[in-house]
């Protein structure tokens, strides 16, 4: 048919629709410019590999959807049979509609089908205005018999310059570990089998150029949204191809689809950028921001109860820590688990989402219009999806457990997962929830936790987690409906309920169950890759960290909560007044800070001393920017190398100063770097040269603020 050449910001996307098969993609990658039809054709012919011994006799084409009939030998893009038959596909092109939308997206809808395997694709593919490419397939079933799918994933090639592979790991308390090697023949596969998205999910799966860092080399990124099983994968194939790609994970027999029935992935996200993997941010955070459904009020600071009262639940204590946190600056005031019945420990009451009376006499109003009366939100803490056998919804319908017929899966945490596909279960949930937001007034916000894998989770004798996760999506989209207004947090035992999914109906994400400050900084920083600071809760915590035990001033505790969305986690009513003091400070200089945090451009530093980390946002306009700079460790050399401040204009001159109001971070050192107090320089000597930091002892950060003088 043609050859369709989308542009957008500093990304360009080359599809060889010219048929008869499915249209496969000559470039995705850097901006290419305006490019005639013959310079297109001649691209498209550029890419072509030659024919070699001991292979096909015409080249191998690489579509949307990799098929074994044009050659692909490698991970198939779809798999599923008609009882053993049309197990292989040959889709032909039947119609190309590009489309521009109004607000800057390019679209292309492509439509191929298949008569003798009797199927249907539609392929969706988008650049929207930040240079973002979203992909997804939708297979129908035209025949007479069922047609069971068991595999149907989006792909991307990757040109050979990207040799190395980046990606996260994590477990609870420790998500976002980065892991970096080689890019080797064959497929590096990341497979998330928990019911959710997982502590160990990679946000992002990276390949680039050789030493890539953030801020230089060529990179390329996808991210799968679901949060459910799911996969993400790189492979390199020895006859030259290098693609990425990801999709669900679908159990045996879990789709199957009757005549006329439609299967859609879900969304494949992918980002490309030549300025490392801070541009892979850039394209992603600019994508979250432009969403209707992005938030667009101050992110209020928050302070959740749970690791100053745990389950311990009283009207007064309570009433007074929410006077201690009117008093610092605290905006909203979350009552996390313990609320409802049976619920004074962790082994019973999940299901039974009615206010406990032996607990609560007059109900949580009294502590909500107290809460109010401050001027403060009031949140709760729910966990829908879950029930603890101990409770009276269990005992009244143990049928309404994601389960395999005849047992239980193993326990986690006490608890089982509630069937939300089954109706009845649905109906339930929903309908508690409603009540408790309409029978109750003034609760802006729910802190929705999910505290287990699903495992064994069967709906109806077959794997139930895809359509658990569909259900979970309903439910959240039909709440918020029947609550405009409301917000929702995703929790997940922390962080292991992260994707772009459930942020289309959640309005932040808990990072991480650690609050520990060290901890934290590098939780934030690769959760920060995907998501801009006012999507990811950052708290204060305690001296004392109750997840490892470490022990941080509170100068380095908020400077770590500061870039995100700030909040507290600290039974504040038993800490000094001083520290209530210096708190305040800290939560008055992130109000603020707060309307550059929460808008500017995402920095981070690749400084050469790894005891030195440091990043920073940049406002829009250039015109004002925030760094931290955190020792996280004792150097190797007495003074380490000078800090370069990236971001800003570098025609512009700025004045560097250290941020006032809160107290200096702690340093080793006979006198400090001559720069001090303050510095103004012009923005390409402090990209270029930088300045030297304070000798500053370990898990001690400084906050430098920088504004152009003209």
């Amino acid at each position: 048919m043609t050859i369709v050449h989308l542009r957008r910001a500093a990304t360009s996307l080359v599809l060889d629709a010219r048929g008869p098969g499915l249209p496969r993609v000559a470039h995705w990658g850097a901006d290419l410019g305006p490019l005639a039809a013959d310079d297109l054709t001649a691209l498209v012919a550029a890419t072509v590999p030659p024919v070699v011994p001991s292979s096909f006799d015409a080249p191998t084409v690489l579509s949307l959807l990799p098929e074994a009939s044009a050659g692909w030998s490698g991970r198939p893009g779809l798999a599923g049979h008609r009882a053993g038959t049309a197990w292989s596909t040959a889709f032909r092109l039947d119609a190309l509609d590009v489309t521009n939308e109004p607000d800057g997206t390019a679209r292309v809808a492509v439509t191929a089908s298949d008569p003798d395997a009797a199927l249907t694709l539609t392929v969706e593919v988008e650049l929207d205005p930040a240079g973002l490419v979203l992909l997804r397939h939708r297979l129908r079933n035209d025949g007479d018999t069922p047609y069971e799918l068991r595999e149907l994933t989006g792909v991307l090639p990757v040109p050979a310059v990207a040799t190395e592979l980046l990606d996260l790991t994590g477990r609870w308390c420790r998500e976002r570990s980065p892991q970096r090697h080689p890019w080797p023949m064959g497929a590096w596969v990341r497979e998330g089998r928990h019911g959710r998205t997982g502590h160990d999910a990679t946000l992002l799966l990276v390949a680039g150029t050789a030493g890539f860092g953030f801020r230089h080399g060529e990179v390329w990124a996808v991210h799968t949204a679901w949060s459910g099983d799911h996969v993400t994968f790189a492979e390199r194939r020895p006859t030259g191809e290098a693609t990425l790609g990801g999709g669900e994970l679908l159990g045996s027999g879990e789709i199957t689809l009757g005549p006329g029935e439609s299967y859609a992935t879900p969304l494949l996200y992918a980002a490309h950028s030549t300025a490392g993997l801070d541009g892979l941010s850039d394209a992603l955070h600019a994508h979250l921001r432009a969403r209707p459904g992005h938030p667009r009020t101050a992110r209020p600071v928050t302070l959740n109860v749970w690791e100053a009262v745990y389950f311990d639940h009283d009207l007064d204590r309570l009433r007074a820590l929410a006077d201690h946190a009117a008093a610092v600056g605290v905006e909203r005031f979350v009552l996390d688990d313990g609320w409802f019945v049976g619920r004074r420990h962790d082994r019973a009451g999940l299901g039974d989402w009615y206010v406990d009376e032996t607990v609560w006499p007059g109900g949580l109003q009294p502590l909500i219009d107290h809460v109010r009366g401050h001027g403060m939100q009031f949140g709760l803490w729910v966990e829908p999806e879950m029930v603890n056998p101990d409770s009276d919804l269990f005992r009244a319908r143990p049928e309404w457990v994601l389960a395999v017929p005849g047992r239980l899966p193993p326990p986690w945490r006490h608890q089982q997962v509630l069937d939300l596909a089954n109706p009845g279960a649905y109906a339930y949930v929903l309908g508690r929830l409603d009540a408790l937001l309409r029978d109750h007034d003034g609760i802006a916000y729910l802190k929705w936790d999910h505290n287990r894998d699903l495992t064994e989770a069967g709906h109806a004798g077959r794997p139930g987690v895809h359509a658990q996760t569909a259900a979970a999506y309903r439910l959240l989209d039909e709440l918020r409906a029947r609550h405009p207004g409301l917000e929702i947090e995703s929790c997940s035992s922390g962080g292991a309920r992260v994707d772009l999914e459930i942020l289309r109906r959640t309005d932040r994400v808990w990072a991480s169950d650690c609050n520990d400050a060290l901890e934290r900084l590098a939780i934030q920083r690769w959760t920060g890759l995907l998501l801009p600071p006012e999507l990811v809760g950052s708290h204060v915590g305690p001296d004392r960290s109750h997840t490892t035990h470490r022990v941080h001033d509170l100068g380095f505790r908020a400077a770590t909560a500061l870039f995100g969305h700030f909040g507290v986690e600290w039974d504040i009513g038993s800490a000094s007044a001083a520290d209530r003091v210096e708190l305040a400070a800290w939560v008055a200089l992130h109000k603020r800070l707060r309307p550059l945090l929460h808008a500017g451009r995402v920095v981070r530093v690749d400084h050469p001393d790894p005891a030195v980390w440091a990043h920073g946002v940049v406002a829009a306009d250039h015109t004002h920017a925030v760094y931290a700079v955190a020792r996280v460790a004792t150097s190797v050399a007495q003074v380490p190398g000078a800090l370069r401040l990236p971001g800003l204009d570098p025609a512009r001159r700025y004045a560097v100063r250290p941020t006032a109001g809160v107290p200096e971070p702690a340093v080793l050192e006979l006198t400090e770097p001559g720069w001090l107090p303050g510095v103004t320089l012009p923005g390409a000597v402090l990209a270029s040269v930088g300045l030297h930091l304070p000798a500053l002892h370990p898990e001690q950060t400084l906050l430098l603020e920088v504004d152009a003088v003209d």
